[in-house]
Protein backbone atom coordinates (compact mmCIF):
# COMPACT_ATOMS: atom_id res chain seq x y z
CA UNK A 1 0.00 0.00 0.00
CA UNK A 2 1.40 3.32 -1.10
CA UNK A 3 -0.41 5.54 1.39
CA UNK A 4 -3.55 5.79 3.42
CA UNK A 5 -5.50 7.32 0.56
CA UNK A 6 -5.78 3.97 -1.13
CA UNK A 7 -7.26 2.45 2.01
CA UNK A 8 -9.56 5.44 2.36
CA UNK A 9 -10.60 5.09 -1.26
CA UNK A 10 -11.34 1.39 -0.79
CA UNK A 11 -13.43 2.13 2.29
CA UNK A 12 -15.37 4.87 0.52
CA UNK A 13 -16.06 2.66 -2.48
CA UNK A 14 -17.19 -0.20 -0.23
CA UNK A 15 -19.52 2.19 1.57
CA UNK A 16 -20.92 3.40 -1.74
CA UNK A 17 -21.46 -0.17 -2.96
CA UNK A 18 -23.17 -1.26 0.25
CA UNK A 19 -25.55 1.69 0.34
CA UNK A 20 -25.93 1.74 -3.43
CA UNK A 21 -26.91 -1.92 -3.49
CA UNK A 22 -29.77 -1.14 -1.13
CA UNK A 23 -30.80 1.68 -3.47
CA UNK A 24 -30.65 -0.34 -6.68
CA UNK A 25 -31.80 -3.68 -5.27
CA UNK A 26 -34.02 -2.93 -2.23
CA UNK A 27 -35.17 -6.53 -1.94
CA UNK A 28 -31.67 -7.46 -0.76
CA UNK A 29 -31.72 -6.03 2.74
CA UNK A 30 -28.47 -4.43 3.81
CA UNK A 31 -26.06 -6.86 5.45
CA UNK A 32 -28.55 -9.75 5.30
CA UNK A 33 -27.37 -13.14 4.20
CA UNK A 34 -29.18 -14.92 1.39
CA UNK A 35 -30.52 -18.27 2.50
CA UNK A 36 -30.40 -21.20 0.05
CA UNK A 37 -33.71 -22.82 -0.84
CA UNK A 38 -34.11 -26.48 -0.01
CA UNK A 39 -33.34 -28.73 -2.92
CA UNK A 40 -36.24 -31.00 -2.06
CA UNK A 41 -38.60 -28.08 -2.29
CA UNK A 42 -37.25 -26.99 -5.64
CA UNK A 43 -37.46 -30.42 -7.22
CA UNK A 44 -40.78 -31.60 -5.83
CA UNK A 45 -43.97 -31.73 -7.94
CA UNK A 46 -46.13 -28.59 -7.97
CA UNK A 47 -49.58 -28.37 -6.38
CA UNK A 48 -51.65 -25.71 -4.66
CA UNK A 49 -49.80 -23.90 -1.84
CA UNK A 50 -52.82 -23.32 0.36
CA UNK A 51 -54.62 -26.59 -0.20
CA UNK A 52 -51.96 -29.34 -0.48
CA UNK A 53 -51.87 -32.29 1.92
CA UNK A 54 -49.10 -33.20 4.35
CA UNK A 55 -47.30 -35.66 2.04
CA UNK A 56 -47.02 -32.79 -0.45
CA UNK A 57 -45.71 -30.30 2.10
CA UNK A 58 -42.27 -30.14 0.52
CA UNK A 59 -43.63 -29.22 -2.90
CA UNK A 60 -44.11 -25.85 -4.55
CA UNK A 61 -47.65 -24.68 -5.29
CA UNK A 62 -49.76 -23.26 -8.06
CA UNK A 63 -52.65 -20.83 -7.60
CA UNK A 64 -56.05 -22.48 -7.34
CA UNK A 65 -58.65 -20.76 -9.50
CA UNK A 66 -61.57 -21.61 -7.20
CA UNK A 67 -59.98 -20.26 -4.05
CA UNK A 68 -58.39 -17.30 -5.82
CA UNK A 69 -61.79 -16.06 -6.97
CA UNK A 70 -63.74 -16.99 -3.85
CA UNK A 71 -65.33 -14.03 -2.06
CA UNK A 72 -67.16 -13.99 1.26
CA UNK A 73 -70.89 -14.57 1.25
CA UNK A 74 -73.13 -11.60 1.85
CA UNK A 75 -73.28 -11.87 5.63
CA UNK A 76 -73.68 -9.07 8.12
CA UNK A 77 -70.76 -6.99 9.40
CA UNK A 78 -69.83 -7.13 13.08
CA UNK A 79 -67.63 -4.27 14.32
CA UNK A 80 -65.09 -4.55 17.15
CA UNK A 81 -63.62 -1.27 18.36
CA UNK A 82 -60.59 -1.11 20.67
CA UNK A 83 -58.19 1.74 21.51
CA UNK A 84 -55.80 0.28 18.89
CA UNK A 85 -58.02 -0.64 15.96
CA UNK A 86 -61.47 -1.01 14.43
CA UNK A 87 -62.11 -4.49 13.03
CA UNK A 88 -65.06 -5.56 10.90
CA UNK A 89 -65.90 -9.29 10.76
CA UNK A 90 -68.32 -10.82 8.25
CA UNK A 91 -70.79 -13.20 9.86
CA UNK A 92 -70.42 -15.50 6.86
CA UNK A 93 -67.42 -17.49 8.00
CA UNK A 94 -65.88 -14.83 10.27
CA UNK A 95 -63.90 -13.35 7.40
CA UNK A 96 -62.04 -10.12 8.22
CA UNK A 97 -63.38 -7.25 6.08
CA UNK A 98 -61.44 -4.34 7.59
CA UNK A 99 -58.85 -3.67 10.23
CA UNK A 100 -58.18 0.04 10.65
CA UNK A 101 -55.31 1.06 12.92
CA UNK A 102 -56.61 3.95 14.98
CA UNK A 103 -53.17 5.40 15.80
CA UNK A 104 -51.79 5.33 12.24
CA UNK A 105 -53.00 7.35 9.26
CA UNK A 106 -52.55 6.54 5.58
CA UNK A 107 -50.91 9.89 4.76
CA UNK A 108 -49.79 13.06 6.53
CA UNK A 109 -52.89 14.93 5.40
CA UNK A 110 -54.94 16.26 8.36
CA UNK A 111 -58.09 14.38 7.31
CA UNK A 112 -56.33 11.21 6.22
CA UNK A 113 -58.24 7.99 7.02
CA UNK A 114 -56.77 5.42 9.35
CA UNK A 115 -54.40 2.81 7.95
CA UNK A 116 -56.52 -0.17 6.84
CA UNK A 117 -54.59 -3.42 6.65
CA UNK A 118 -57.39 -5.09 4.64
CA UNK A 119 -57.99 -3.59 1.22
CA UNK A 120 -60.84 -4.41 -1.17
CA UNK A 121 -58.43 -6.45 -3.29
CA UNK A 122 -57.27 -8.45 -0.27
CA UNK A 123 -60.85 -9.00 0.85
CA UNK A 124 -61.49 -10.93 -2.36
CA UNK A 125 -59.06 -13.55 -0.99
CA UNK A 126 -60.97 -13.83 2.31
CA UNK A 127 -58.47 -12.81 5.04
CA UNK A 128 -58.97 -14.87 8.19
CA UNK A 129 -61.02 -17.31 6.16
CA UNK A 130 -60.96 -20.92 7.35
CA UNK A 131 -60.23 -23.79 4.94
CA UNK A 132 -61.39 -27.27 5.86
CA UNK A 133 -60.24 -30.10 3.60
CA UNK A 134 -59.20 -27.46 1.09
CA UNK A 135 -62.70 -25.95 0.88
CA UNK A 136 -63.54 -22.29 1.65
CA UNK A 137 -65.91 -22.64 4.59
CA UNK A 138 -67.12 -19.06 4.20
CA UNK A 139 -68.82 -20.28 1.01
CA UNK A 140 -69.49 -23.96 1.60
CA UNK A 141 -70.89 -23.79 5.15
CA UNK A 142 -74.02 -22.23 6.63
CA UNK A 143 -73.06 -19.87 9.46
CA UNK A 144 -74.82 -18.61 12.56
CA UNK A 145 -73.60 -16.33 15.34
CA UNK A 146 -74.82 -14.25 18.24
CA UNK A 147 -71.88 -11.83 17.86
CA UNK A 148 -72.74 -8.16 18.12
CA UNK A 149 -70.92 -4.88 17.67
CA UNK A 150 -68.49 -4.55 20.56
CA UNK A 151 -66.44 -1.71 22.02
CA UNK A 152 -63.59 -2.63 24.35
CA UNK A 153 -61.99 -0.33 26.88
CA UNK A 154 -58.37 -0.81 28.09
CA UNK A 155 -58.01 -4.07 29.98
CA UNK A 156 -61.11 -5.64 28.45
CA UNK A 157 -61.46 -8.59 26.07
CA UNK A 158 -64.31 -10.24 24.19
CA UNK A 159 -64.93 -13.63 22.59
CA UNK A 160 -67.00 -13.88 19.41
CA UNK A 161 -68.29 -17.31 18.38
CA UNK A 162 -69.23 -18.32 14.83
CA UNK A 163 -70.78 -21.73 14.07
CA UNK A 164 -70.90 -23.26 10.62
CA UNK A 165 -72.33 -26.51 9.30
CA UNK A 166 -71.43 -28.29 6.07
CA UNK A 167 -72.90 -31.77 5.54
CA UNK A 168 -72.11 -33.78 8.63
CA UNK A 169 -69.38 -31.42 9.79
CA UNK A 170 -69.79 -28.71 12.43
CA UNK A 171 -67.24 -25.90 12.62
CA UNK A 172 -66.95 -23.60 15.64
CA UNK A 173 -64.68 -20.56 15.44
CA UNK A 174 -63.97 -18.66 18.66
CA UNK A 175 -62.18 -15.33 18.16
CA UNK A 176 -60.77 -13.51 21.17
CA UNK A 177 -60.18 -9.75 20.86
CA UNK A 178 -58.11 -7.89 23.46
CA UNK A 179 -58.19 -4.11 23.88
CA UNK A 180 -54.52 -3.91 24.82
CA UNK A 181 -52.95 -5.79 21.91
CA UNK A 182 -53.08 -6.18 18.13
CA UNK A 183 -53.47 -9.94 18.48
CA UNK A 184 -56.60 -11.94 17.70
CA UNK A 185 -56.56 -15.43 19.20
CA UNK A 186 -58.61 -18.19 17.63
CA UNK A 187 -59.55 -21.74 18.49
CA UNK A 188 -61.31 -23.65 15.72
CA UNK A 189 -63.14 -26.90 16.51
CA UNK A 190 -64.30 -29.55 14.06
CA UNK A 191 -66.97 -32.10 14.96
CA UNK A 192 -68.01 -34.82 12.52
CA UNK A 193 -70.99 -37.15 12.47
CA UNK A 194 -68.76 -39.89 11.08
CA UNK A 195 -65.16 -40.92 11.59
CA UNK A 196 -62.83 -39.15 9.19
CA UNK A 197 -59.42 -37.49 8.81
CA UNK A 198 -59.45 -33.80 7.98
CA UNK A 199 -57.14 -30.88 7.54
CA UNK A 200 -57.69 -27.31 8.60
CA UNK A 201 -55.98 -24.10 7.51
CA UNK A 202 -56.10 -20.57 8.93
CA UNK A 203 -55.48 -18.01 6.19
CA UNK A 204 -54.60 -14.36 5.71
CA UNK A 205 -54.42 -12.14 2.63
CA UNK A 206 -52.83 -8.74 2.10
CA UNK A 207 -52.14 -6.37 -0.73
CA UNK A 208 -49.01 -4.21 -0.69
CA UNK A 209 -48.33 -2.30 2.52
CA UNK A 210 -46.20 0.38 0.86
CA UNK A 211 -46.20 2.41 -2.32
CA UNK A 212 -44.63 0.88 -5.41
CA UNK A 213 -42.05 3.67 -5.75
CA UNK A 214 -40.85 3.42 -2.15
CA UNK A 215 -37.43 1.80 -2.67
CA UNK A 216 -36.62 1.72 1.03
CA UNK A 217 -39.92 0.34 2.31
CA UNK A 218 -40.72 -2.66 0.15
CA UNK A 219 -43.58 -4.99 0.99
CA UNK A 220 -42.25 -8.51 1.43
CA UNK A 221 -43.18 -11.94 2.68
CA UNK A 222 -41.41 -13.28 5.74
CA UNK A 223 -41.30 -16.35 7.91
CA UNK A 224 -39.35 -17.63 10.89
CA UNK A 225 -38.09 -21.18 10.57
CA UNK A 226 -36.07 -22.81 13.33
CA UNK A 227 -33.92 -19.89 14.46
CA UNK A 228 -33.71 -18.02 11.15
CA UNK A 229 -35.66 -15.11 9.71
CA UNK A 230 -36.30 -15.35 5.98
CA UNK A 231 -37.63 -12.48 3.85
CA UNK A 232 -38.76 -12.62 0.21
CA UNK A 233 -39.31 -9.37 -1.69
CA UNK A 234 -39.27 -10.84 -5.20
CA UNK A 235 -42.91 -11.72 -5.86
CA UNK A 236 -41.91 -13.91 -8.82
CA UNK A 237 -40.42 -16.33 -6.30
CA UNK A 238 -43.81 -16.61 -4.58
CA UNK A 239 -46.07 -17.10 -7.58
CA UNK A 240 -45.39 -20.85 -7.51
CA UNK A 241 -45.84 -20.91 -3.75
CA UNK A 242 -43.54 -21.50 -0.80
CA UNK A 243 -44.01 -24.18 1.86
CA UNK A 244 -42.29 -23.96 5.24
CA UNK A 245 -41.96 -27.23 7.22
CA UNK A 246 -43.50 -27.87 10.60
CA UNK A 247 -40.71 -26.12 12.55
CA UNK A 248 -41.88 -22.70 11.28
CA UNK A 249 -42.83 -20.28 14.07
CA UNK A 250 -44.77 -17.76 12.01
CA UNK A 251 -45.49 -16.53 8.50
CA UNK A 252 -46.19 -12.93 7.57
CA UNK A 253 -46.48 -10.10 5.07
CA UNK A 254 -44.63 -7.00 6.20
CA UNK A 255 -43.21 -3.61 5.38
CA UNK A 256 -40.77 -1.56 7.45
CA UNK A 257 -43.62 -0.41 9.66
CA UNK A 258 -46.52 -2.92 9.60
CA UNK A 259 -46.95 -6.67 9.66
CA UNK A 260 -49.76 -9.20 9.22
CA UNK A 261 -48.75 -12.53 10.71
CA UNK A 262 -50.10 -16.00 11.44
CA UNK A 263 -48.65 -17.69 14.52
CA UNK A 264 -49.65 -21.33 15.09
CA UNK A 265 -49.96 -22.47 18.68
CA UNK A 266 -49.17 -26.05 17.71
CA UNK A 267 -46.89 -27.64 15.13
CA UNK A 268 -48.16 -26.78 11.65
CA UNK A 269 -47.08 -26.26 8.06
CA UNK A 270 -46.75 -22.62 6.92
CA UNK A 271 -47.49 -21.55 3.35
CA UNK A 272 -46.97 -18.46 1.23
CA UNK A 273 -48.17 -17.48 -2.21
CA UNK A 274 -48.47 -14.36 -4.37
CA UNK A 275 -51.23 -14.21 -6.97
CA UNK A 276 -53.35 -11.47 -8.53
CA UNK A 277 -51.23 -8.81 -6.74
CA UNK A 278 -52.18 -10.30 -3.37
CA UNK A 279 -49.98 -12.02 -0.79
CA UNK A 280 -51.65 -15.11 0.66
CA UNK A 281 -50.50 -17.16 3.62
CA UNK A 282 -51.79 -20.09 5.60
CA UNK A 283 -51.16 -22.17 8.71
CA UNK A 284 -52.23 -25.74 8.01
CA UNK A 285 -52.85 -28.68 10.33
CA UNK A 286 -53.25 -32.01 8.59
CA UNK A 287 -54.19 -35.45 9.82
CA UNK A 288 -56.91 -34.33 12.26
CA UNK A 289 -58.60 -37.53 13.41
CA UNK A 290 -62.31 -36.89 13.93
CA UNK A 291 -64.39 -39.38 15.88
CA UNK A 292 -68.20 -39.18 15.80
CA UNK A 293 -69.37 -36.47 18.18
CA UNK A 294 -65.87 -35.62 19.43
CA UNK A 295 -64.41 -32.18 18.69
CA UNK A 296 -60.85 -31.66 17.46
CA UNK A 297 -59.55 -28.19 18.25
CA UNK A 298 -56.72 -26.25 16.61
CA UNK A 299 -55.50 -22.82 17.78
CA UNK A 300 -53.84 -19.91 16.04
CA UNK A 301 -52.96 -16.27 16.69
CA UNK A 302 -53.27 -13.43 14.19
CA UNK A 303 -51.20 -10.30 14.56
CA UNK A 304 -52.17 -7.28 12.49
CA UNK A 305 -50.44 -4.10 13.55
CA UNK A 306 -47.32 -1.97 13.78
CA UNK A 307 -43.77 -3.28 13.99
CA UNK A 308 -43.22 -1.63 17.32
CA UNK A 309 -40.57 -3.28 19.51
CA UNK A 310 -42.50 -2.86 22.76
CA UNK A 311 -45.65 -4.34 21.21
CA UNK A 312 -43.94 -7.22 19.40
CA UNK A 313 -42.01 -8.17 22.54
CA UNK A 314 -45.26 -9.52 24.01
CA UNK A 315 -46.29 -11.50 20.92
CA UNK A 316 -45.63 -15.27 21.03
CA UNK A 317 -43.46 -17.33 18.67
CA UNK A 318 -40.71 -14.70 18.62
CA UNK A 319 -42.51 -12.39 16.18
CA UNK A 320 -40.19 -9.63 17.46
CA UNK A 321 -37.54 -11.28 15.24
CA UNK A 322 -39.27 -9.57 12.31
CA UNK A 323 -37.47 -6.42 13.49
CA UNK A 324 -34.19 -7.35 11.88
CA UNK A 325 -31.47 -4.69 11.70
CA UNK A 326 -28.88 -6.87 10.02
CA UNK A 327 -25.37 -7.63 11.25
CA UNK A 328 -25.31 -4.68 13.63
CA UNK A 329 -28.63 -5.47 15.30
CA UNK A 330 -27.41 -4.76 18.83
CA UNK A 331 -25.94 -1.42 17.79
CA UNK A 332 -29.16 -0.44 16.02
CA UNK A 333 -31.32 -1.32 19.02
CA UNK A 334 -29.10 0.72 21.33
CA UNK A 335 -29.24 3.74 19.03
CA UNK A 336 -33.03 3.45 18.73
CA UNK A 337 -33.34 3.37 22.50
CA UNK A 338 -31.26 6.52 22.73
CA UNK A 339 -33.32 8.18 19.98
CA UNK A 340 -36.56 7.51 21.84
CA UNK A 341 -35.01 8.71 25.07
CA UNK A 342 -33.97 12.01 23.48
CA UNK A 343 -37.42 12.42 21.94
CA UNK A 344 -39.04 12.35 25.38
CA UNK A 345 -37.15 15.58 26.15
CA UNK A 346 -37.19 17.46 22.83
CA UNK A 347 -40.50 16.26 21.36
CA UNK A 348 -39.20 16.30 17.78
CA UNK A 349 -37.54 13.30 16.14
CA UNK A 350 -35.61 15.51 13.72
CA UNK A 351 -34.05 17.36 16.63
CA UNK A 352 -33.48 14.03 18.41
CA UNK A 353 -31.59 12.74 15.35
CA UNK A 354 -29.38 15.85 15.36
CA UNK A 355 -28.60 15.48 19.07
CA UNK A 356 -27.92 11.75 18.65
CA UNK A 357 -25.56 12.51 15.76
CA UNK A 358 -23.71 15.01 17.94
CA UNK A 359 -23.40 12.47 20.75
CA UNK A 360 -22.06 9.84 18.34
CA UNK A 361 -19.59 12.38 16.97
CA UNK A 362 -18.49 13.24 20.49
CA UNK A 363 -18.05 9.54 21.29
CA UNK A 364 -15.78 9.06 18.28
CA UNK A 365 -14.07 12.44 18.57
CA UNK A 366 -10.71 10.98 19.71
CA UNK A 367 -10.70 8.46 16.86
CA UNK A 368 -11.65 11.13 14.33
CA UNK A 369 -8.98 13.41 15.73
CA UNK A 370 -6.40 10.69 15.30
CA UNK A 371 -7.57 10.10 11.75
CA UNK A 372 -7.38 13.77 10.80
CA UNK A 373 -3.94 14.15 12.35
CA UNK A 374 -2.69 11.21 10.33
CA UNK A 375 -4.16 12.70 7.16
CA UNK A 376 -2.54 16.06 7.91
CA UNK A 377 0.84 14.41 8.29
CA UNK A 378 0.31 12.67 4.99
CA UNK A 379 -0.66 15.97 3.39
CA UNK A 380 2.62 17.57 4.48
CA UNK A 381 4.58 14.62 3.10
CA UNK A 382 2.98 14.97 -0.33
CA UNK A 383 5.89 16.99 -1.87
CA UNK A 384 8.46 14.41 -0.73
CA UNK A 385 6.24 11.54 -1.91
CA UNK A 386 5.86 13.21 -5.30
CA UNK A 387 9.63 13.58 -5.56
CA UNK A 388 10.12 9.86 -4.86
CA UNK A 389 7.61 8.94 -7.56
CA UNK A 390 9.38 11.15 -10.06
CA UNK A 391 12.73 9.66 -9.12
CA UNK A 392 11.59 6.03 -9.60
CA UNK A 393 8.85 6.15 -12.27
CA UNK A 394 9.82 2.77 -13.73
CA UNK A 395 10.92 0.96 -10.58
CA UNK A 396 7.81 0.40 -8.50
CA UNK A 397 9.54 -1.87 -6.01
CA UNK A 398 12.18 0.74 -5.23
CA UNK A 399 9.57 3.50 -5.11
CA UNK A 400 7.49 1.62 -2.55
CA UNK A 401 10.60 0.88 -0.52
CA UNK A 402 11.49 4.59 -0.40
CA UNK A 403 7.94 5.55 0.49
CA UNK A 404 7.88 3.08 3.37
CA UNK A 405 11.16 4.47 4.61
CA UNK A 406 9.68 7.96 4.41
CA UNK A 407 6.70 6.88 6.55
CA UNK A 408 9.07 5.29 9.07
CA UNK A 409 11.29 8.37 9.22
CA UNK A 410 8.41 10.73 9.97
CA UNK A 411 6.42 8.26 12.09
CA UNK A 412 3.43 8.23 9.76
CA UNK A 413 1.11 5.26 9.48
CA UNK A 414 -0.33 5.22 5.95
CA UNK A 415 -3.47 3.48 7.24
CA UNK A 416 -3.77 5.71 10.29
CA UNK A 417 -6.27 8.05 8.67
CA UNK A 418 -8.54 5.26 7.55
CA UNK A 419 -8.68 2.69 10.33
CA UNK A 420 -10.43 4.98 12.86
CA UNK A 421 -13.10 5.56 10.23
CA UNK A 422 -13.54 1.82 9.68
CA UNK A 423 -14.30 1.42 13.40
CA UNK A 424 -17.22 3.84 12.98
CA UNK A 425 -18.80 1.92 10.10
CA UNK A 426 -20.87 -0.42 12.36
CA UNK A 427 -22.39 2.62 14.04
CA UNK A 428 -23.29 4.19 10.69
CA UNK A 429 -24.95 1.05 9.35
CA UNK A 430 -26.60 0.33 12.69
CA UNK A 431 -28.12 3.81 12.70
CA UNK A 432 -28.97 3.44 9.01
CA UNK A 433 -31.06 0.35 9.74
CA UNK A 434 -32.51 1.83 12.91
CA UNK A 435 -33.75 4.99 11.21
CA UNK A 436 -34.96 3.05 8.18
CA UNK A 437 -37.16 0.73 10.28
CA UNK A 438 -38.23 2.98 13.17
CA UNK A 439 -42.02 3.28 13.03
CA UNK A 440 -41.68 6.36 15.23
CA UNK A 441 -40.31 8.26 12.20
CA UNK A 442 -43.33 7.41 10.05
CA UNK A 443 -45.22 10.69 9.57
CA UNK A 444 -43.00 12.32 12.22
CA UNK A 445 -42.32 15.97 11.27
CA UNK A 446 -39.04 17.84 11.58
CA UNK A 447 -39.64 21.16 9.83
CA UNK A 448 -43.19 20.59 8.63
CA UNK A 449 -43.29 23.66 6.38
CA UNK A 450 -40.82 25.81 4.52
CA UNK A 451 -40.19 28.70 6.97
CA UNK A 452 -42.70 31.56 6.66
CA UNK A 453 -44.85 29.62 4.16
CA UNK A 454 -47.53 26.94 4.08
CA UNK A 455 -45.47 24.75 1.76
CA UNK A 456 -45.10 21.24 3.21
CA UNK A 457 -41.46 20.29 3.53
CA UNK A 458 -39.92 17.82 6.04
CA UNK A 459 -43.26 16.72 7.45
CA UNK A 460 -42.41 13.00 7.33
CA UNK A 461 -38.96 11.80 8.36
CA UNK A 462 -39.62 8.39 6.78
CA UNK A 463 -40.15 10.00 3.35
CA UNK A 464 -37.70 11.71 1.02
CA UNK A 465 -37.18 15.47 1.00
CA UNK A 466 -39.77 16.59 -1.61
CA UNK A 467 -37.54 19.44 -2.81
CA UNK A 468 -34.19 17.57 -2.46
CA UNK A 469 -32.80 20.46 -0.41
CA UNK A 470 -31.18 18.40 2.33
CA UNK A 471 -29.51 15.81 0.03
CA UNK A 472 -28.09 18.60 -2.15
CA UNK A 473 -26.69 20.38 0.89
CA UNK A 474 -25.34 17.04 2.09
CA UNK A 475 -23.59 16.60 -1.26
CA UNK A 476 -22.09 20.08 -0.95
CA UNK A 477 -20.71 19.23 2.51
CA UNK A 478 -19.16 16.04 1.10
CA UNK A 479 -17.53 18.08 -1.65
CA UNK A 480 -16.16 20.55 0.91
CA UNK A 481 -14.88 17.69 3.05
CA UNK A 482 -13.12 16.24 0.04
CA UNK A 483 -11.48 19.56 -0.75
CA UNK A 484 -10.15 19.70 2.81
CA UNK A 485 -8.75 16.16 2.58
CA UNK A 486 -5.26 15.62 1.09
CA UNK A 487 -5.55 14.55 -2.54
CA UNK A 488 -4.34 11.04 -3.42
CA UNK A 489 -0.99 10.91 -5.13
CA UNK A 490 -2.41 8.77 -7.90
CA UNK A 491 -4.26 10.99 -10.45
CA UNK A 492 -6.72 8.19 -11.22
CA UNK A 493 -7.64 7.87 -7.56
CA UNK A 494 -8.08 11.63 -7.35
CA UNK A 495 -10.55 11.59 -10.24
CA UNK A 496 -12.52 8.73 -8.72
CA UNK A 497 -12.67 10.51 -5.36
CA UNK A 498 -13.90 13.64 -7.11
CA UNK A 499 -17.04 11.77 -8.19
CA UNK A 500 -17.84 10.40 -4.72
CA UNK A 501 -19.93 13.42 -3.61
CA UNK A 502 -21.91 13.16 -6.85
CA UNK A 503 -22.52 9.42 -6.35
CA UNK A 504 -23.61 9.85 -2.74
CA UNK A 505 -25.83 12.82 -3.57
CA UNK A 506 -27.57 10.78 -6.25
CA UNK A 507 -28.15 7.90 -3.82
CA UNK A 508 -29.38 10.18 -1.05
CA UNK A 509 -31.94 11.98 -3.23
CA UNK A 510 -34.58 9.36 -2.39
CA UNK A 511 -33.32 8.44 1.07
CA UNK A 512 -35.76 8.96 3.96
CA UNK A 513 -35.14 12.50 5.16
CA UNK A 514 -34.29 11.28 8.67
CA UNK A 515 -31.26 9.44 7.28
CA UNK A 516 -30.20 12.44 5.19
CA UNK A 517 -30.35 14.70 8.25
CA UNK A 518 -28.07 12.35 10.14
CA UNK A 519 -25.50 12.22 7.34
CA UNK A 520 -25.69 15.98 6.76
CA UNK A 521 -25.18 16.86 10.42
CA UNK A 522 -22.35 14.33 10.69
CA UNK A 523 -20.62 15.94 7.68
CA UNK A 524 -20.95 19.44 9.14
CA UNK A 525 -19.47 18.30 12.46
CA UNK A 526 -16.65 16.50 10.65
CA UNK A 527 -15.85 19.65 8.65
CA UNK A 528 -15.76 21.71 11.84
CA UNK A 529 -13.46 19.22 13.54
CA UNK A 530 -11.16 19.00 10.54
CA UNK A 531 -11.07 22.80 10.22
CA UNK A 532 -10.07 23.14 13.87
CA UNK A 533 -7.30 20.59 13.45
CA UNK A 534 -5.99 22.13 10.24
CA UNK A 535 -5.76 25.54 11.92
CA UNK A 536 -3.30 24.17 14.46
CA UNK A 537 -1.56 21.65 12.24
CA UNK A 538 -0.47 24.22 9.66
CA UNK A 539 1.69 25.87 12.31
CA UNK A 540 3.55 22.67 13.15
CA UNK A 541 6.08 21.04 10.82
CA UNK A 542 6.26 17.28 10.48
CA UNK A 543 8.98 15.95 12.77
CA UNK A 544 11.38 13.21 11.91
CA UNK A 545 11.77 10.15 14.09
Amino acid sequence: MENNKRVLLATAICLAILVGWQYLFPENALFKQAKPQQTATQNAPKTDAVNQTAPQAASQAKPDATIASAEPLAGKPVTIITPNYKAVINTSGAVLEHLQLTRFKQTIEPNSPAMDLVTAAALAKAPMGLLVDGQPTWRTAQWTTDAKDTTLEPGQSATLTFTGTAGGLTIVRKLVFNADTYMIDESASLTSATAQVSKLAFTMASSTLSSADDKYNATRAAYFEGKKLEEISDTDKLKEGKVIPADGKWVAVESNYFILALLPKDEAVLKLQYSDTIYRMAVERDGLSLQPGQAATVSNTYYLGPKDPKTLAHVPNNLVASLDYGWFHVVAEGLLWMLRFLYTYVGNYGVAIIILTMLIKLLFWPLSQKSYKSMEKMRKLQPMMAAIREKYPDNREKMNEELMQLYKTYKVNPAGGCLPMVVQIPVFFGLYQALLNAIELRHAPFIAHVPFTDIVWLADLSAKDPFYITPLIMGATMFLQQRMTPAPGDPTQAKVMMFMPVIFTFMFLNFPSGLVIYWLVNNVLSIAQQWMLMGGADKQPVKKA
